[in-house]
């Protein structure tokens, strides 16, 4: 199935997922579209893999892409003594990889995704290339994602930002959504769609999404150095220059911790460059998902 409009690609995320795949605790959500080599698409927080939709018009004619909702989000099945964690998520990508008989794959991951991919997949002889889009970092967190974390534990702060979710005009403030795009216009629309009305309006995803926040370890980060050097398949960052949570000069600067790597830095667009620019993104990792 080959997707060449916007509006197919959201349609295929309002749709019922092609299956479910179990996977220890909870199961994934699985839909595919396009032709030609296998790329899987690992999504961040508080996303799921519509996340990746703008892209799909520009990439299905080439590459059949593998889009999930790891548990705890979208079409996922979980309930509440699911384990939801970073840990949890790792492995579930990599039963996910063996269920579906992947034997030739490219990743691409975007925010925790990109973390979560890494952990996963290096070292993996199945690994064909890896595509990482605005995503953690061996060099450290920034001030501004440790900021957003510093909330995590707070009292309340679920409501909270159920309730935050949920108000357009108070979402914009840069300080608890509105820097996470260059326009902030994109919080509205079938972004809200997707992600913010179901952490707005359903008890059940808050929960999990808060429950994955609550279990982000810098152990991971840390050990970032020694699993860049275990990816030695070709890697492309690609970064929006406006993310405050995973600057761009850090980015620049994580190029050198893998065996080999380039970077693609897209003007004018932030967290969600993929969201942003989709076309331009795509055209940055075309050419190694196709290989």
């Amino acid at each position: 199935m080959n997707i060449t409009t916007a509006a197919e690609a959201a349609q295929l995320f309002r749709d019922q997922p092609l299956q479910h795949i179990d996977v220890g605790e909870g199961q994934v959500a699985y839909r595919r579209a396009g032709e030609g080599p296998d790329v899987l698409f690992v999504h961040g927080w508080p996303v799921h893999g519509a996340t990746f939709r703008h892209l799909l018009p520009h990439l299905t004619q080439h590459v059949t892409c593998h889009l999930i909702d790891l548990p705890g989000t979208g079409s996922s099945q979980f309930n509440s003594s699911t384990r939801l964690t970073i840990d949890q998520h790792i492995i579930s990508v990599r039963r996910t990889i063996d269920a579906l008989e992947l034997e030739d794959l490219a990743v691409v991951g975007h925010d925790s995704g990109g973390l979560i991919a890494r952990h996963a997949i290096a070292g993996d002889s199945r690994l064909r290339a890896m595509g990482l889009i605005n995503t953690e970092m061996s060099s450290g967190l920034s001030w501004r994602f440790k900021l957003f974390l510093a909330a995590r534990n707070a009292p309340g702060f679920g409501a909270a930002l159920g309730w935050v979710a949920g108000q357009p005009r108070i979402r914009r403030n840069p300080f608890i959504l509105g820097d996470a795009f260059a326009d902030a216009d994109l919080l509205d629309g079938d972004f809200d769609e997707f992600f913010l009305q179901p952490l707005h309006r359903s008890q059940a995803h808050r929960d999990a999404g808060i429950s994955l926040l609550r279990s982000f370890d810098d152990v991971l980060i840390d050990q970032l150095t020694q699993v860049h050097r275990q990816i030695t398949v070709p890697v492309q960052l690609v970064w929006g220059d406006q993310d405050p949570f995973f600057p761009v000069a850090q980015a620049r600067q994580e190029v050198g911790t893998f065996p080999d790597a380039k970077i693609e830095v897209i003007e004018g667009a932030g967290l969600f460059s993929h969201e942003e620019r989709p076309a331009e993104v795509a055209a940055a990792l075309l050419p190694i998902l196709a290989g």
